[in-house]
């Protein structure tokens, strides 16, 4: 009886407000992160960010949201044309979408062709190693610094450098033509974000007198770890979490990577000391609290234009990040630490504001979801679904499941065969997270594994070999095989 009260009451309330559709948004504030976990920045962690926090409370913040493939390029190419990495046959970084797919549709570019001004501002898809640079067809003006490295952030300064105060990575390695490690009194225009909040502040005085649909892509909290010398200080290195570095156990494998990313090439790596680990996870603090003062500088910009209250605002991260746990740097696995991303949506008037859900939910999910609420026609052929009836009820369920993958080698466009020998794919149900690993070319099976997020949301404990209930392994394989039919490709 309860139970049906409880709907009975849902169905009155959600009759009484007019679905979110109709509101039609003609204003996008479409902000991206890169490598920022949701744990870590926003939700109420030790991170300072009260932009992020202050974002939060307006929206909805989805906390089991969910990237199609751990590395900025599968990801965002995937997130910004609503199709999976298998739809677009894109598994690596230095591939563009449009050699595999040339007149695929993207969110900005379907925005653009229904009359919104479309603009990109930082990193929106992938930056760089790629043959065309950004994706022009999709704005309305020439993108700002979009294409670029993260090692060529150097910090621009007027007069004489001041010192780096994190030495402790020195001897470890550079990322690129940067420290790994740097904290430096510099001012935030500095680097790359804080000339992408500037740049977004000036845009959004251009557009505001029309329809716009405005991506900020900011390059934070990615290595290297860098931000000005006073978000170093935000934070006591010895009261930072101490991060578990402990394998799972009777993990495969195949399931883990070299950390290249961060240790730079396996032959010659160094692992890091823990006192290296540590200074490398207050720098990656530093870089959200960075990153969080340029969404703030936007936001009070939006404010200043009188357009707060009546734009569409979309935070989104490209994928999650390991800080060391399970022996690993950086993101490219399937672990949820790597697959599970920040995501908050403020539609104009949210009727829910903030309310969090525990929707699972994709970021192929982002391009209808956008489309509904600005009464922009569907794209054709979209992997994802609205979003929108969980903007509606945040207590509502659009899924059963949500799906993430991975290659082996983890850049196996840098290999000799140059394409994946292995293919991890996962699937993410309430409770349970089952990966299989299987041959790219014969699609036979050569590891899985299960991890119980009713008791073990760490995944310390690959429990494929003696699963604690059969019935719901049962089920996620099921629903495993539904998104990536076994067998030959």
């Amino acid at each position: 009886m309860m139970i049906f009260r409880a709907a009975a009451l849902g169905a009155i309330l959600l009759l009484s407000a007019p679905p979110l559709r109709a509101a039609g948004c003609s204003r996008v504030l479409f902000i991206m992160a890169d490598d920022l976990r949701p744990e870590l920045g926003c939700y109420g962690s030790v991170a300072v960010t009260p932009h992020l926090d202050a974002l939060a409370k307006r929206g909805v913040v989805f906390r089991r949201a969910y990237c199609q493939q751990a590395v900025c390029n599968p990801s965002r190419s995937s997130m910004l044309t609503g199709l999976r990495p298998d739809s677009l046959g894109l598994y690596v970084n230095g591939t563009h979408f449009r050699e595999l797919k040339p007149e695929v549709n993207t969110l900005p570019g379907w925005m653009k062709a229904h009359g919104y001004t479309a603009r990109c501002v930082g990193k929106i898809f992938h930056n760089w190693h790629t043959k065309e640079h950004g994706d022009p067809r999709s704005w309305s003006a020439p993108e700002f610094l979009h294409y670029a490295n993260h090692g060529d952030d150097v910090p621009q300064v007027s007069g004489a450098l001041p010192p780096n105060e994190a030495t402790l990575c020195g001897d470890l390695r550079h990322y690129g033509k940067v420290p790994l490690c740097e904290c430096r009194d510099v001012p935030d225009e500095a680097y790359f974000d804080g000339r992408v909040a500037a740049e977004a502040v000036r845009v959004l005085g251009e557009v505001k007198d029309r329809p716009f649909f405005l991506a900020v892509g900011f390059w934070k909290p990615h290595a290297p770890f860098n931000a000005p010398k006073k978000y170093w200080d935000m934070y006591e290195r010895g009261r930072l979490p101490v991060l578990n570095p402990a394998r799972p156990a009777a993990a495969p494998e195949i399931a883990f990577h070299p950390s290249t990313e961060i240790l730079g090439p396996v032959q010659g790596q160094k692992q890091p000391t823990a006192e290296q680990a540590a200074e490398m996870r207050h720098g990656y603090f530093a870089g959200i609290s960075y990153l969080d003062a340029q969404v703030g500088k936007v936001m009070a910009a939006l404010e200043k234009q009188g357009l707060l209250d009546s734009t569409l605002i979309v935070f989104w991260g490209d994928h999650g990040y390991h800080l060391g746990e399970h022996s690993l740097w950086a993101k490219t696995s399937n672990f949820e630490l790597d697959a599970r991303v920040p995501l908050i949506i403020v539609p104009p008037q949210a009727g829910h504001a903030g309310a969090s859900t525990d929707a699972l939910v994709e970021m192929v999910d982002l391009f209808p979801t956008i489309t509904a609420l600005c009464g922009v026609p569907d794209a054709p052929g979209l992997d994802g679904v609205s979003l929108v009836p969980v903007l509606d009820d945040p207590k509502a369920r659009i899924k059963e499941a949500a799906y993430t993958q991975f290659p082996r080698p983890a850049y196996p466009d840098r290999t000799p065969r140059g394409r994946p020998e292995v293919m991890g794919v996962s699937v993410r149900t309430p409770m349970l997270r089952y990966t299989e690993w299987r041959d790219f070319d014969t699609g036979s099976v050569v590891a899985s594994e299960l991890y119980d997020h009713s008791k073990d949301e760490a995944e310390l404990s690959n429990v494929s070999a003696s699963p604690p209930d059969a019935a719901a392994l049962e089920q996620a394989r099921r629903l495993l095989s539904r998104q990536f039919p076994p067998g030959k490709r």
